[in-house]
């Protein structure tokens, strides 16, 4: 046990590691656990439909967000210029200009989302909550730098703190209120206590708005694929919600939410995960170099990938009765929900390792290959699914577009010397027992929302 102190003690490249993978795991668990809390509390005091119209909203802004993202804390982690006062301020100011650019976006958007969707409350409610975008493009590059550093600790402690604000907030005003605007609200005051938070309290100088041009280029030359990659990955990652959205009725969009909402712990996980301590891993001991490289990241990936299939193995056994034991009578479709998400997700996460190789390695070409073509096969198999099955097949159908990208994630990872085939065969073998046995225990479940969605 000494021993496991001294190594987290230490100032090395595996202490840091090991000490921002536990307050990463750490942080996760505390988020998830205050937002399961706030969940089961505000679907109490809040009605299905609002749940399905915050989903319209927050599936819009993750769009305008991924639609415009030019890759500055990607650039960030892995430029040589990281750490240089005139590239940061030159990286925050294009954040900044971006947020005033996107809620101005959201404002002209929110009438034609409302006659997309027959939803005239976005009007409304779209304005108001994108100013969580200007907000965000007023965070300091200090949490950057903390990350590119892999010293997350006070980064960790702060967002722990500005997610129980917000969640405090959205409870008070949902009891007071009952209304969808709620969470709009609560959403805002949040984006600005991380903003007032972080900018208090993590060291370093504070940004000032500057406009290098070296900085700028570099800047905009790594960013111009990473602009493309994210508008792939939000089509990709939220195609589901777009889609299901307006082929079904908005109660059963706020009945596959919640469903999504418990089955994607294991996802937002391994996300978390790679984006946090990936790219600085693979940028200090890129696996090409060495046998030596290789097989320290053969450990951490078999490590993390264990993790992420027992998780989502816990969801799709028991997926019907925590949905059963958490939610009223009202969601208890979402509990099969649960189950076939959970299934689904099991390819992509065997595969979620590889990802940030090509970004560590300036490489934010290939990055968005792999990103359209997935994007491509989710819309393709989402539709397909919805129009043969309805929900039940639109879950279907992501499980698919998760198995048949598995080809191009080859691609990339061997262009960066990261592909491991012992790591892939192991854990394709083992989620395909997992999802065999839940879907066995489960299959009467499975069998009620198939016949209640049809």
């Amino acid at each position: 046990m000494s021993a496991l102190f001294g190594k987290l003690k230490g100032e090395g490249l595996s202490a840091r590691i090991m000490r921002s993978s536990l307050l990463t795991v750490g942080g996760f668990g505390f988020s998830q656990v205050i937002r399961l809390a706030s969940n089961l509390i505000l679907t109490r005091l809040l009605f299905p439909e609002a749940f399905g119209l915050m989903a319209l909203v927050m599936v819009f802004l993750m769009g305008l967000g991924q639609f415009s993202d030019v890759g500055v804390t990607p650039a960030i982690l892995q430029s040589k210029r990281g750490d240089d006062r005139d590239f940061l301020n030159t990286a925050w100011t294009i954040q900044v200009i971006r947020g005033f650019g996107l809620w101005l976006v959201a404002c002209a958007a929110a009438f034609p989302m409302a006659w997309i969707y027959d939803e005239p409350q976005l009007t409304q409610l779209l304005p108001v909550a994108a100013l969580t975008l200007l907000i965000a493009g007023f965070k300091p590059t200090r949490m950057d730098t903390a990350n590119r550093h892999l010293l997350l600790g006070r980064v960790t402690v702060i967002d722990m703190g500005v997610q129980l604000i917000g969640v405090v907030v959205a409870v008070i005003l949902a009891w007071l209120t009952g209304s969808v605007w709620a969470l709009v609200i609560s959403g805002v005051i949040g984006g600005i206590a991380e903003v007032l938070i972080n900018g208090a309290f993590l060291p370093g100088e504070r940004n000032r708005f500057r406009w290098e041009k070296p900085a700028a280029q570099e800047l905009i030359n790594f960013g111009k694929w990473v602009f493309l990659a994210t508008i792939a990955g939000f089509l990709f990652s939220q195609a589901d919600k777009i889609l299901i959205g307006k082929y079904l009725s908005l109660d059963t969009f706020g009945v596959y939410n919640i469903g999504f909402f418990l089955a994607a712990f294991p996802m937002l996980l391994g996300g978390m995960v790679t984006r946090k301590i990936l790219i600085p891993i693979y940028r200090e001991t890129p696996p090409s170099e060495s046998p030596q490289n290789f097989a320290k990241l053969r450990k951490m990936r078999f490590a993390v990938t264990a993790m992420l299939m027992l998780m989502v193995a816990v969801f799709a056994s028991l997926g019907v009765w925590l949905v059963g034991l958490m939610y009223d009578p009202r969601y208890a479709l979402a509990g099969p929900v649960v189950v076939l998400l959970a299934c689904a997700q099991m390819p992509m996460l065997i595969v979620m390792t590889y990802d940030q190789a090509a970004l560590a390695a300036g490489d934010s070409k290939r990055f968005f290959v792999l990103a359209a073509v997935r994007a491509a096969l989710m819309i393709g198999c989402l539709l397909a699914g919805l129009e043969m099955s309805g929900l039940l097949g639109a879950i279907i159908g992501q499980g698919a577009a998760f198995t048949l990208a598995y080809p191009v994630v080859v691609w990339l990872a061997r262009r960066m010397g990261a592909w491991d085939p012992l790591h892939d065969v192991v854990f394709a073998a083992f989620g395909l027992c997992l999802a065999a046995g839940a879907l066995w225990l489960n299959w009467e479940a499975i069998g009620a929302l198939a016949g209640a969605v049809l």
